[in-house]
Formats: C-alpha cells, structure tokens, sequence
C-alpha cells in the first residue's frame, strides 16, 4: 500500500542519522532507529491480533517512551493517550467508552489503570525499557507477525474533549487529520532539521502530541522530551539540551518568566527561534514579557482536539505578530457565522467556524452532538471572535464563559487583559459568580507579584480607567495559586463553585 496522507508517510523523510528523541541523561535516538523500533512495535502488536484502526490505550509518564508510543501507535494503529493522574473511576469511565483493545503501562507500574481495565477485560501490558536503551526504545513481548499499515481513512488518534460542562465527548482524528495537521504547524513555525524542541506539555493532550512531536517529526528535527513541566528545572534542562524552541500554555509561561527573574545568566544563555504558546489565550502583558525575556519572536497561535490541534497562528518573521490576536488562519479556513449560519462582515463579532483535512469528520456516537456542531459543513468552535482586516483573528471568549450580567455581556478575557496591566498583579483570572438578582457577576481571582501590596478597592479602580463600570470586578479574590486543569488550562467554569464564593 502507498503511504500517502498517513502518519507513517511522516516518518519517511529525516536522514538515518539525524536525532530524533532525546531526554535528560539517556542516549539520543537516531531517525533510523526510531524507523526500526516503530516497525517492531507494529509488527508484536500484530502478533497479538491488534492493527490499522484498533484503539491502544497509552498510560505512561511524560518522557521519551511516552512520546515515542504515541508516534508508534498513531502510525500502525489508533493511539488513545490518557492522564496518568487520573483515579481508577474515571478509567474505567475512560475505557468503557473508548473500548481499546490494550493498554500500555510502565514496568511495574501500579497505576489504577490495571485495576480498571481488569474490571472490564481490557487487556494490559507493560513496556520493556533495557538499561541504557535509547530515549523512547521499549518492547512489548518478542513474538512478531506481519503487519498491514493504516490508510488516510483510518482512525490515528482519539481523544476526550475537556467537559467542563457536560458529558467530555469521543474526538476521533484520522490518519489523514494527523498528516494535514502536523504538516499545517511545522510549515507555520518554518521547523528544520536543525530545530530542537525543549517539550514541557503534557503528551496525553493534543497540543504536545501535535504541535511538539508529530511536527518536528513532519520535518525531521528533534525533541528533548522532559518528564513534564516544572519551573524549577526549565532553565536547566534548556542549558543542557539548547532548544531552538518550546510551546507551552500561558500558565506554563507565567511560571517561566517568574524564574527568568532569577536566573539572569541562564536566560542570556539561550538562542531561542521562537517561543509558541497555545491552548488558552495569552494575554498581552505576558506576550510582551515573553519578549522582552527572550528576545525572540513571540508565536500565539489557536487549537483545538476536533481539529487535530492548530487552526490558526501568528506568522514568524517577517511576518508580524500581533499581542491578543491568535494570527491568521493556518491551515484549515476560517470563518465567522452569526446565530443563524451567516457569514458576518470583517470586524463583527460572532461564532469561529472552521472546516479542512485537519477537522474530526465528527463525535463518536453523538449525533446530538454532531448536530450542533457541523453547519453546512463548517465545524464550530464554540469560541467567540472576530476577524481584522489583514486576516488575523480575535477571540473575544468562549461562548459558554462570556459573563451575562442582567444583560450586559462580559468578555472575562477583556478583563484579565487589564488586570494584568497592573504591575503587582502575576496572573488574573475572571469569571462568572452568581448574583441573586443580576443572575451573573463579573469576579476575579488575582495571584500577586511576590512582595506586592494591592487590595481589591485599588485594582477595581484602576480596572475602572479602563473598564465600563459594569466589567469591574465586583469580587476579587486574591491566591497563591489558581486552580488548573491537567494541561494546566485554568477552567473558568466553576470556579465561583470551586472557591466556595456563594452569591453576591
């Protein structure tokens, strides 16, 4: 069968002898042998009746065998990664929807996963990882059979959505998804051979599994896979492994920079291309302080799971890259629609539509869901936004987080913009409180610079040179912390809930 549009076809171009994995004290792995070993693992799971199009559950810590099941799996078969952290509830929640026909787990792991799939008669084996083996080699068990490879038609990858509020729904992305979408981010971020990237994302969520590793191996680079984000390390991983780039979400960035105030010399030190962040939006006092840091182009760019990851993105150089804009569509076509399915004209607001080879075909088993979400062919986002003249886009919140004030509509990404102009305040998040006669309230939770003094009367005030009375924040709540997902997203909704705030 020819490859072609398949995530096999990816791995076709890089040189023998060019890395393609490294990881923090482990021996670099050759394209070659990345080749070999994917070769192998196809060929064992056949031996075991598995193939093209049936689910493989991975549970496996972030790190080089992590990134390279993935890559094995989506190219022979369907990959279906899940959150190590997860309980043996939401497990068997997992796998009893998705159905996989193995699960991966680490050696001696006792991760609930066993249990779960014990429960439900999913079949678990344990990677095998020989001393000194190269970043990311592994074997399952030594018998071997042939093995036919998927077509474009055929299911590579499949992920939950996040359910923030509702049931998290089935996102199955095809062989053809994945080679549109890998090719779409590496041509975007003009990634080469020469590109190492410095990956801190999550590898059971769509941003790193896509824009990190299927893209630098869409074009033959490399990827220093760490074993999951921490501030603390990220200065020192990046002196050992000189990365010419790393994506991560807003919160990941807040934290770099917090550390770049201390580590001077280390920063100078890097020669970053670019920095890339994704998944959330990143305010624009962060995107100036990513730059001033780093001195490297700044990329924000808009993703999501249904479409394979990347939609649209900021162009590098000499293209411009505008703060509070998610660039310009890069890949699949955008448009927006007003609540009846028309096009509406540049500049108004309304619906991010999208639709191309990235795009899920659909849900799984969820024609209600389908039925929402497709209009006359077009995907839709669920994001609210705008289109410029020059094609950049705007989003000016999720459909489901824009504040109704009795009425009165509140973007809370408008507001964390301003709060975060402020200069004792690190990070903002705002959003929904109940309010007994408004219905819904404009509140926020502030985490302050370290050392800084600010009461809520000050930052309303100075929200409210900016703001319309009626987006200040009437509660703020200040925190070490805010709370944060998996991939370190902050939810919105819920958040009044999870802070115990009760009704104004």
């Amino acid at each position: 069968m020819e490859l072609v549009n398949t995530v096999l076809s990816l791995l076709r171009g890089a040189a023998d002898d060019a890395i393609a994995l490294t990881a923090p004290g482990r021996v670099a792995l050759t394209y070659r042998a990345l080749r070999d070993f994917v070769g192998r693992i196809h060929r064992q799971l056949a031996a075991r009746g598995i193939g093209a199009g049936d689910r493989v559950a991975i549970v496996l810590p972030n790190g080089p065998e992590m990134a390279s099941a993935f890559v094995a799996i989506a190219s022979g078969l369907s990959a279906a990664p899940l959150n190590p952290a997860y309980k043996q509830a939401e497990y068997e929640f997992y796998l009893s929807d998705l159905r996989p026909k193995l699960v991966l787990v680490d050696a001696g792991s006792d991760n609930p996963v066993r249990a779960a799939a014990e429960r439900l008669g999913i079949a678990v084996a344990e990677i095998a990882v020989e001393e000194d083996a190269p970043a990311g080699v592994f074997s399952l068990w030594p018998e071997e059979a042939g093995c036919v490879p998927p077509g474009p038609g055929d299911e590579a990858l499949v992920l939950h959505t996040s359910g923030t509020t509702s049931r998290p729904k089935v996102v199955p992305l095809s062989q053809a998804n994945l080679f549109a979408s890998a090719n779409n981010i590496a041509g975007t971020l003009q990634l080469t051979p020469q590109d190492h990237c410095l990956n801190i994302m999550p590898l059971f969520h769509i941003h790193g599994l896509m824009a990190v590793v299927l893209a630098s191996v869409t074009a033959g680079a490399s990827i220093c896979c760490s074993p999951g984000f921490n501030a603390l390390r990220f200065f020192g991983w990046a002196a050992e492994e000189k990365p010419t780039w790393y994506s991560a979400v807003p919160t990941m960035h807040q934290a770099i920079l917090q550390r770049a105030e201390r580590n001077p010399e280390a920063v100078t030190q890097m020669r970053l291309r670019f920095v890339r962040s994704s998944s959330a939006s990143l305010p624009p006092a962060v995107f100036k302080a990513l730059e001033e840091t780093f001195h490297c182009p700044v990329i924000e760019a808009y993703g999501m799971t249904e479409a394979a990851h990347q939609m649209a993105s900021n162009p590098l150089p000499p293209g411009e890259q505008r703060p509070g804009f998610v660039g310009r569509a890069a890949g699949p076509e955008i448009s927006i629609i007003d609540l009846g399915g028309a096009s509406v004209p540049v500049g108004q607001e309304g619906e991010v539509c999208i639709r191309g080879a990235n795009v899920t075909i659909g849900y799984e088993s969820n024609p209600a869901a389908n039925a929402a979400s497709f209009t006359n062919g077009w995907f839709r986002t669920g994001d609210q936004g705008f289109l410029d003249a020059d094609g950049y886009l705007k989003i000016t919140g999720r459909i489901k987080e824009i504040i109704n004030r009795g009425g009165e509509k509140v973007s809370p990404l408008e507001v964390d913009d301003v709060l975060l102009e402020h200069p004792s305040v690190r990070q903002a998040v705002t959003f929904a409180m109940p309010h007994k006669s408004l219905g819904e309230e404009v509140a926020a939770a502030v985490v302050l610079v370290d050392g800084a003094n600010l009461s809520a009367a000050e930052l309303q005030g100075f929200a409210a040179q900016a703001l319309a009375a009626y987006k200040v924040p009437r509660k703020i709540v200040f925190l070490d912390e805010v709370p944060k997902g998996a991939t370190g997203k902050v939810q919105r909704i819920g958040l009044a809930k999870l802070l115990d705030l009760g009704e104004l």
